[in-house]
């Protein structure tokens, strides 16, 4: 990738900047992405993948980074988008000294990034880049963090589907809805518990069949086929994965009335696919709107805040959510765009007052 389309793609979104790392020592190769820092500094995951090019890496990087600033924004958090990512397998490639060397790579930005976890990445791995660097959150509670933030991503997805089916039903009860949890690794699982314990049906999918099948039987949630799951005719689809599932291609074979999950990035060709969503009247919750529990915990880690602000702050994910659909449908806008405008809104009134 030459220069110049690097700094296309940075000022597609208005990225702030790319940093980028190599250390042939250790093996690592990693960029860290920083979107927008009005509200504070940037916070965001570090991801390890075995992207398939440099580019994949970087327009990972700056995806996400995005999402992670209009997550910080809806959910009314003094936190800006970052994303780091790791090229490399983490099964075979990670090493004690490589993710301390990622907490050294982090030190030297100078606490305009802040890492957690994501794709590929353990808390372990976290307590090794806390070794070289404090700008770290998502530690466990042995450390004084706020441990596993799964539960908390859950919660905030459960809440923004109670949002959704209050805006299509008139009440916001679970009891009987039918809800298709497209996979069911930590989040998905708490997801699947939660829902069960409000009485609702809940399909499940996951890519290991033998994952799907135990936590199929240990809440009595009926198994499905994951490639297939977006197309079951029930009330929620629940992306809980990989992104891209909602898509041109099975937008068309969807059967569900509302789509509110925890993958990041869900929607791929953006502006056909909202098109199509509206077309077939799927009622689509933003993923940066819904799935910020996780970087609620990280922020109350961060402010020392205690579980009961933590809890409020999560639950605020069902007014925002309820904001977002009124403003969609009293303006006749996608909820998509009436996310974004809200997240835009809320950078532009603080960006006043730091002029």
């Amino acid at each position: 990738m030459q220069n110049s389309t690097i700094f296309n793609l940075m000022s597609t979104a208005d990225h702030q900047n790319l940093f980028f790392c190599n250390d042939p020592a250790v093996g690592l190769k990693a960029i860290v992405a920083i979107h927008d820092t009005t509200l504070g500094p940037a916070i965001g995951g570090v991801r390890m993948l075995p992207y398939e090019s440099e580019e994949e890496a970087i327009e990972d990087a700056l995806r996400l980074s995005k999402a992670i600033t209009y997550k910080a924004s809806l959910a009314g958090l003094n936190l800006g988008g970052g994303c780091a990512v790791i090229i490399g397998n983490n099964r075979t490639d990670k090493t004690e000294v490589l993710m301390r060397r990622v907490g050294k790579f982090i030190e030297g930005l100078n606490g305009n990034f802040i890492a957690s976890i994501d794709v590929g990445t353990t808390q372990k791995d976290l307590e090794y880049i806390h070794a070289e660097t404090n700008y770290v959150a998502g530690l466990p509670t042995s450390m004084n963090g706020g441990g596993d933030t799964t539960v908390f991503a859950a919660r905030g997805v459960f809440y923004g589907i109670k949002a959704a089916i209050k805006e299509l039903y008139g009440d916001d009860s679970l009891a009987g809805r039918k809800v298709a949890v497209q996979g069911v690794g930590s989040v998905g699982e708490h997801l699947v518990s939660m829902l069960r314990n409000e009485n609702a049906r809940v399909y499940v999918s996951d890519m290991t069949e033998e994952r799907k099948l135990k936590v199929a039987a240990k809440y009595k949630a009926e198994p499905i086929q994951y490639s297939t799951s977006y197309e079951l005719d029930v009330d929620v689809y629940a992306p809980c994965a990989l992104g891209g599932t909602v898509n041109p291609d099975t937008v068309p074979k969807m059967r569900c009335k509302i789509i509110a999950g925890s993958a990041n990035n869900q929607i791929k060709e953006e502006e056909k696919t909202i098109q199509l969503l509206k077309e077939h009247n799927i009622l689509y919750t933003p993923d940066f709107l819904i799935n910020s529990g996780a970087l609620i915990s990280c922020y109350s880690e961060l402010e020392g805040y205690g579980n009961d602000r933590t809890e409020s702050l999560i639950r605020n994910i069902y007014t925002a959510t309820r904001h977002v659909l009124q403003r969609s449908r009293e303006e006749n806008i996608t909820t998509y765009e009436a996310a974004k405008q809200l997240a835009e809104k809320r950078i532009a009134d603080m960006s006043l007052i730091k002029r």
